[in-house]
């Protein structure tokens, strides 16, 4: 693929919409094998956005963490565990309020430990957080003795899970919702570009006036708050609480949002890339599902798809800084 000139003389840098291209070639492909096999019926796909939602909204604290050159591994765990606590919460107190409000201050408590670990004892991101990750997922085990805890309030699993307001799922609004948010918080507000000035380069927006270590912990908490959301959606839509909730999120989460844009070095990233890249991983995994594929033969497809799309996207961004 060439690069084109913009009327202006400017280059066009391909690597940056490199995830829109990709989703919609997939998404032509799979419309024309997959035709007599319902992939493009209005149930199959507000099914593939009702099925991302949780790791959608999870990748959108994921574009902080990573836009300011952290990783987060706790994703998962955190959601799980959210996901418990409501479930006993309202078991024992019928409390909507009370147990949404103590999930996601569990997942705040546990981004700001994050970034503790990270910013005050100089722990890498990837170590502090796949600690944290064992220790969070073994404390839901723990507590329930790896059984489920169901939920029996409808309006709870109604409006965080199973409703539908007219056509649409619940679960496609709150994610219309934290994206609308997440991008206004990431493009408009000082805090988005205090977090690109972190990932970039550390040492020039120390000299700025950002406190980074700051940052960082606003953004592990951000994506601790999402997290614990993506758990309360997950318990509204299977009505109850599991210790096995969002087992493996992190790693889709993680190329969702690199699929997206964002650089794993930090400095870069977009959220509206982010939603494309995780409903792009979404209707992969639907499709092969149609298709009649077995589990490991969808796995070895959607990690391969995964590898050339950021491969060919690291292409042009090295061929694009070679031009310049």
């Amino acid at each position: 693929m060439r690069f084109r000139k913009q009327s202006n003389g400017k280059q066009i840098k391909w690597e940056k919409y490199m995830v829109y291209i990709i989703f919609v070639a997939v998404f032509v492909l799979f419309s024309i094998t997959l035709r007599n096999n319902g992939f493009l019926g209005v149930n199959n796909l507000l099914n593939i956005l009702r099925q991302t939602a949780m790791i959608s909204v999870m990748a959108v604290g994921g574009t902080f963490v990573m836009a300011a050159g952290q990783i987060d591994l706790t994703v998962g765990a955190v959601a799980a565990m959210s996901a418990m606590i409501v479930s006993l919460i309202i078991q024992s107190t019928n409390s909507i309020l009370l147990a949404i409000g103590v999930a996601i201050l569990f997942g705040c408590l546990v981004g700001v430990i994050n970034g503790a670990l990270v910013t005050k004892f100089k722990l890498p991101a990837f170590l502090a957080t796949l600690g944290m990750m064992q220790i969070i997922r073994g404390g839901a085990m723990w507590i329930t003795n790896t059984e489920a805890i169901p939920i029996d309030n409808q309006i709870y699993n109604n409006v965080f899970g199973i409703g539908m307001i007219g056509p649409i799922p619940v679960l496609i609004l709150w994610t219309i919702l934290f994206y609308i948010i997440g991008y206004y918080a990431f493009n408009k507000a000082k805090f988005g570009r205090y977090v690109l000035a972190t990932g970039g380069n550390e040492k020039s927006a120390r000299y700025s006036g950002i406190d980074i270590n700051k940052v960082k912990i606003k953004a592990f908490a951000i994506s601790g708050a999402l997290s614990a959301f993506a758990g309360i959606m997950y318990s509204g839509r299977l009505q109850a609480g599991r210790y096995s909730y969002g087992t493996g999120d992190e790693m889709s989460v993680i190329a969702a949002v690199v699929l997206g844009g964002t650089s794993m070095s930090g400095g870069t990233g977009s959220v509206v890339g982010a939603l494309v890249g995780s409903i792009l991983i979404g209707m992969i995994n639907n499709a092969l599902i149609l298709a009649g594929l077995r589990t490991a033969q969808q796995t070895i497809i959607k990690g391969a798809i995964i590898i050339i799309t950021v491969a060919l996207s690291n292409v042009l961004q090295s061929r694009n800084e070679i031009k310049n």
